[in-house]
C-alpha cells in the first residue's frame, strides 16, 4: 500500500531495493545454535524413520562387502605368490574362486550402495516438500506485521535459497556422514585384523588430519562469510542497477554504476579467491598424509614380507586399506562446512515457521445478514509501537452508499485505516463493525471477501487479461467478465491488443500502460462485487486523460457501496459525501469539500497548497 511503509515502526533490517531477487543468492552463515537446530532438522526426517533405518542397513551392508574386498583380493595374490613358489604352480582352480567372491562382492556393494542412495534421495525429497508446504501454509498465517519487519528479499531467500540448501546438506550428507564413517570404523577393524603395529602406523594419519582440517577449516570460515557478505552486496547492486537502468541512463552516471560494480566484484573475487584456495588446502594436505602413511606402511610391510612375518596378499591388502582409510577422512573434513551451512538455513526457516502468525478466526464466528457495507468506528485505538499512540479514541460512521474521502499528510493514519478495516492489523482498543456484527468477530476470509481494494501500486500476475479481471471472483462467467471491463472501459483497449483478452501479461505487465493496468484492478473489483470498497491513491500515477476514464470507472465502482478512497490529490476527492481530514492518527476536521473550505481549518491548508497560484515575484 503506499503509506504503509510510513505508517508502520521503524524496519528491524534494512530492506532491499527492487524486484523480488533481492537478498537471494547469498548462502546462509554459521548456525546461532548449531546442536538444537541440528536436532530439530533431523526431527524432520521422524516420518522417513523406517526409510532412514533401510538406508543405514543397506549401507551398513555395503560398506562392510566393501572393506572385505581388498582382503579377500590380497589372498589372490598370495595364491599367484605362493604358486610361483610352488612346484606345483598356482592353483588357478582356487584362484578363480576368490576372484568370483572378490566380483560379487564389489557388485553387491555397487548395488546396495545405488539403492540406499536412490532411497535416501526420495526419502530426503518428500521431508523437504513438506517442509516447503509447511512454509507457504506459515506465510498465508503470519500477520503483516511480519512482513512489513522483514526485508522482501530476506524472507524470499528463507523460502527458496534456505530450503535448497537444506535439502543439499540432507542429500549429501546424511547416509555420506554415515557411510563415511562407518568406512572408517570398518577399514580400521580390518587393518588391525591384519596387522596391529601396520594399523598403529595408520592411525597417525587421524590426528594429523584433524589438526590440518580444524586449522584450515576456522581460517577458510572466515573467508567465506566474506564472501557471502560480498556476493550479497554485489547482487544487490546488480538488482538495484537493473531496476533503475532508465535513470542511471538519464543521469549520465553509469560510469559511475559501473565503477561501484567494478569495485564490489574486485573485492568479490579476492574474498572468493582467498575462501577457495584455503578450504582447498584441505584435500591435498590430507592427501599428502595419507602418502606419508602410505610410504611407512610399504617399508614397514615390505620389511614385515621380507622377514616371513606377513603374506604379500595381506600387505597388498593393507595398502588399499590405508588408502581407503584417508578418503572418508578428507570426506568428513569436506562436509563440515555443508553441515554448518545446511544446519544454518535450517535455523532460517525454522525462524520463520516458530514467527508469531495472526491470531485464529473466531468459533463460533459471525456473519452480517445484510450486505449493506454500513462501516462503524466506535472509539478505536491503535499504536505500532506501544509508547508511540498513532489512532487514538477515534469514532466515525461510513452510511451505505456513500463516499467517505481520507486525506492528510503523510504518515497521519490515512493507511493505517484501511488495515484495520481489513483486520491486517488488530485493534488496541475499541470496536469496528460491519453491518452491526464487530469485525473482530468474523472470520478473516468473510471480511475480505465483503471488501475489494483498488491500490497504488497495481498488482498483476503473469497471465492473460481475462485472468487477472476473473481474479476477483473464480467462477465467474464469461459474460460477467466483459460487463466488469466494459464498466471499468478496459473493452475500450482490449480490443486494440492483438490477442484481446487472450493477451498474456508479462511479470510486470510492461506490455500495458500504467492506467491500461489500473483499469484491469478496478475491473477485477467489479468483478468480486464487494460490500465495501476502498481506493488507496488509485489515480495517482496515470496520466490526466487516463485519470478521467479511471475516475468514471471508480464512480460506477462506487455506486450502492460504502467507499472509502484515500487521496492526496483534493481533486479527486471533492464530490466525496464526507471528507475526513487526518493529522497524526486523528480526525481533526471532517465534512463536505466547500464545507471545510469554508472552515479555513486543515483541509483548507493542504487545499491552498496544491491549487493556490504562484505568486510572482
Amino acid at each position: 500500500m503506499s503509506e504503509r511503509q510510513n505508517d508502520a515502526p521503524a524496519q528491524s533490517a534494512p530492506r532491499r531495493h527492487g524486484g523480488p531477487f533481492g537478498g537471494m543468492g547469498m548462502p546462509a552463515e554459521k548456525a546461532k545454535d548449531f546442536k538444537g537446530s541440528a536436532r530439530r532438522l533431523a526431527g524432520l526426517l521422524g516420518p522417513e524413520k523406517v526409510w532412514v533405518a533401510l538406508v543405514i542397513l543397506l549401507g551398513s551392508i555395503s560398506v562392510a562387502l566393501s572393506v572385505t574386498g581388498p582382503k579377500i583380493l590380497g589372498n589372490a595374490t598370495t595364491v599367484i605368490f605362493e604358486g610361483f613358489r610352488s612346484p606345483n604352480g598356482i592353483d588357478f582352480a582356487h584362484l578363480h574362486n576368490i576372484l568370483f567372491w572378490v566380483i560379487g562382492i564389489y557388485v553387491g556393494a555397487a548395488l546396495l550402495g545405488w539403492a540406499q542412495g536412490l532411497i535416501l534421495n526420495a526419502a530426503t525429497q518428500r521431508t523437504v516438500y513438506k517442509l516447503r508446504s509447511r512454509v507457504e501454509d506459515k506465510i498465508h498465517v503470519l500477520p503483516l506485521k511480519y512482513f512489513d519487519e522483514h526485508p522482501r528479499g530476506d524472507l524470499l531467500s528463507r523460502v527458496t535459497n534456505d530450503i535448497d540448501n537444506i535439502s543439499q546438506a540432507l542429500q549429501q550428507t546424511l547416509s555420506q556422514l554415515f557411510i563415511s564413517v562407518l568406512t572408517v570404523f570398518g577399514v580400521v577393524g580390518m587393518m588391525f585384523s591384519i596387522s596391529w603395529r601396520l594399523a598403529l602406523i595408520a592411525l597417525v594419519s587421524i590426528p594429523l588430519t584433524t589438526v590440518i582440517v580444524m586449522r584450515v577449516a576456522k581460517r577458510s570460515q572466515k573467508m567465506f562469510v566474506a564472501q557471502w557478505k560480498n556476493t550479497g552486496d554485489l547482487n544487490a547492486q546488480i538488482e538495484e542497477m537493473y531496476t533503475g537502468h532508465a535513470l542511471v541512463k538519464v543521469f549520465g552516471r553509469h560510469k559511475e554504476v559501473g565503477k561501484r560494480f567494478s569495485d564490489k566484484n574486485d573485492e568479490l573475487f579476492r574474498a572468493s579467491f582467498g575462501a577457495q584456495f584455503v578450504s582447498g588446502i584441505i584435500m591435498p594436505a590430507t592427501m599428502f598424509v595419507g602418502n606419508l602413511v602410505y610410504v611407512a606402511v610399504a617399508v614397514v610391510g615390505g620389511i614385515m614380507v621380507a622377514h616371513g612375518t606377513l603374506p604379500i596378499g595381506d600387505i597388498q591388502a593393507f595398502i588399499q586399506y590405508s588408502r581407503q582409510f584417508s578418503q572418508p577422512l578428507a570426506q568428513l573434513g569436506s562436509m563440515a562446512n555443508l553441515l554448518q551451512s545446511g544446519v544454518a538455513s535450517a535455523e532460517r526457516v525454522f525462524e520463520l515457521l516458530d514467527a508469531e502468525p495472526e491470531s485464529s478466526d473466531p468459533d463460533p464466528a459471525k456473519s452480517p445478514r445484510a450486505h449493506h457495507g454500513e462501516l462503524r468506528f466506535e472509539h478505536v485505538a491503535f499504536r505500532y509501537v506501544a509508547d508511540k499512540p498513532l489512532i487514538d479514541d477515534l469514532s466515525l460512521v461510513a452510511v451505505p452508499g456513500k463516499t467517505v474521502a481520507i486525506v492528510g499528510p503523510t504518515g497521519a493514519g490515512k493507511t493505517t485505516l484501511v488495515n484495520l478495516i481489513m483486520r491486517f492489523y488488530e485493534l488496541d482498543a475499541g470496536r469496528i463493525t460491519l453491518d452491526g456484527v464487530d469485525i473482530a468477530a468474523m472470520t478473516r476470509d468473510d471480511l475480505r471477501a465483503r471488501t475489494g481494494m483498488v491500490l497504488q501500486d497495481t498488482w498483476l500476475f503473469e497471465g492473460t487479461i481475462r485472468d487477472n479481471i476473473a481474479y476477483g471472483r473464480p467462477g465467474a462467467t464469461e459474460k460477467e467478465i466483459h460487463n466488469a471491463a466494459e464498466a471499468a472501459y478496459v473493452d475500450r483497449f482490449v480490443h486494440a491488443l492483438p490477442d484481446g483478452y487472450d493477451t498474456v501479461l508479462d511479470d510486470n505487465a510492461s506490455n500495458i500502460s500504467a492506467g491500461e493496468k489500473q483499469l484491469i484492478t478496478i475491473a477485477r473489483a467489479f468483478l468480486a462485487r464487494p460490500s465495501v470498497l476502498i481506493l488507496d491513491e488509485a489515480t495517482s500515477s496515470v496520466d490526466t486523460r487516463t485519470e478521467v476514464l479511471v475516475q468514471h470507472a471508480m464512480e460506477k465502482l462506487r455506486k450502492d457501496r460504502t467507499s472509502f478512497v484515500i487521496a492526496h490529490r483534493l481533486s479527486t476527492v471533492r464530490d466525496a459525501d464526507l471528507i475526513l481530514v487526518m493529522e497524526e492518527g486523528a480526525i481533526v476536521e471532517q465534512g463536505t469539500h466547500a464545507q471545510l473550505l469554508k472552515a479555513k481549518g486543515a483541509y483548507s491548508r493542504l487545499y491552498e497548497a496544491q491549487f493556490a497560484a504562484p505568486i510572482d515575484a
